[in-house]
């Protein structure tokens, strides 16, 4: 999920982000520049053919700032600013609120703001990590971020470590089902509501994965 405005987004009920300091600021201006940058090339003439010379030239920034700012080009698809956003989100649900009640919820309200901010850049991506091989395995690696976020506030509020195995699987498995829910989408062409199938995904986890 990816939000692009000069200070991190507030997903609706989360407590709002500090505003950033100037030099913040200007970092996330160049990650969303280099980003929308991406996109556009990309729609314009696809991935394979978009190079990251071609991406700094439309962001007017130099390759080496790129890549100062992404390892690779899959990330630049992928990487997003929401994982403070959903920490946030996360953080001001009750503490003794059901854990997948929690991250429920959470989904929930940022796909909502992604959706209203970012619909294009959504639609986009997700067709990408259908049709590019290399996009789908990087996901499933940048995921790991993600999942250390989710992994500490759930040991926070638990009282566990961070690695306890209950809480890593707890975050593997709703990860998983979030990746998988969106790749199902992306692969019926981005038909069907898409709140609709992450509220079914966390039904099913909820109901003991039972088929």
């Amino acid at each position: 999920m990816a939000a692009t405005s000069h200070t991190p987004a507030t997903a609706p009920g989360a407590q709002p982000q500090p505003p950033l300091g100037l030099r913040e600021r200007k970092k996330l201006r160049t990650r969303v520049a280099i980003r929308k940058a991406t996109y556009r090339l990309i729609a314009e003439q696809g991935y394979d053919a978009t190079t990251i010379e071609q991406i700094a030239e439309a962001a007017e920034v130099s390759p080496s700032t790129v890549f100062r700012y992404f390892a690779t080009k899959e990330d630049i698809v992928l990487t997003d600013e929401y994982d403070p956003v959903m920490e946030a989100s996360l953080r001001s649900r009750p503490a003794d609120e059901p854990p997948l009640v929690s991250v429920r919820l959470m989904m929930i309200e940022s796909l909502a703001s992604l959706i209203a901010t970012e619909n294009e850049e959504l639609h986009q991506r997700t067709r990408l990590m259908v049709e590019v091989p290399a996009i789908r395995a990087r996901m499933t690696e940048t995921m790991s971020d993600t999942a250390k976020v989710l992994a500490q506030v759930f040991a926070d509020r638990t009282g566990r470590r961070a690695d306890d195995l209950k809480i890593r699987i707890f975050v593997a498995a709703v990860l998983g089902a979030l990746r998988e829910v969106t790749l199902y989408w992306g692969e019926q062409g981005q038909t069907g509501d898409l709140v609709a199938m992450i509220n079914e995904a966390m039904d099913t986890l909820e109901g003991g994965l039972l088929l």
